[in-house]
């Protein structure tokens, strides 16, 4: 059952593709209505962490009310983590096949892919983060293209891609997966304990 009056939040992207997968892997236990608005942000530089928090509040100072931010990196051991956080970038330019290509020279195509879900109730409130990785190998483009990177990332202990694996398959698995369970583990959490208290402060991050 849904909690009464379910209270919104925003969450911040323009990509269809993006809010149909959070939606799914979300389904009717999250405690809040989802809904999607795009807005431009800076595109701060830094650690992971670090970028989503300065998103999540400038998010929140535009919205002035409860928004959820994502940023998505994917990181290539062989490169020290890049492209990271700067992945966006390097596939607009390289496409799959140009990061398959980026490892080459390289015998360590392992990789991970890092989801961070950042969390504020409003502008000038803490941000809260919520984090999931999944380990993977780097390989040459299979499946359909329509979702990023996803052709060339082959998860562990999985021969198929994330571009070829069905949607439930990816969603049980996903970094994105994780960061959401996390997430929506913690605000059912909150809800189920504090179910009067709309003013809670966040606990410690994830």
């Amino acid at each position: 059952m849904s909690v009464p009056a379910r209270r919104s939040v925003v969450f911040v992207t323009g990509n269809a593709k993006k809010l149909e997968e959070v939606t799914q892997i979300l389904g009717d236990t999250f405690p809040f209505q989802l809904l999607s608005k795009k807005i431009d942000l800076p595109e701060y530089q830094g650690e992971p962490d670090e970028i989503s928090i300065q998103k999540c509040k400038e998010a929140a100072r535009q919205i002035d009310g409860p928004v959820i931010i994502e940023d998505t990196c994917l990181c290539f051991k062989a490169l020290g983590g890049l492209p990271g956080p700067y992945i966006k970038w390097f596939l607009d330019k390289l496409g799959p096949e140009g990061l398959f290509k980026l490892l080459a020279g390289f015998s360590d195509k392992s990789a991970w892919a890092l989801c961070t879900f950042a969390f504020s109730a409003g502008k000038d409130e803490p941000v809260q983060l919520f984090r999931g990785k999944t380990e993977g190998h780097i390989v040459e483009p299979r499946g359909s293209r329509d979702f990023g990177w996803d052709p060339c990332f082959q998860p562990e202990g999985y021969e198929e891609t994330y571009a070829e694996l069905t949607k439930e398959v990816k969603n049980t698995i996903s970094h994105r997966y994780r960061a959401l369970a996390a997430m929506s583990a913690h605000f059912s959490q909150t809800n189920s304990t504090s179910p009067r208290n709309k003013k809670k402060r966040p606990l410690p991050s994830h």
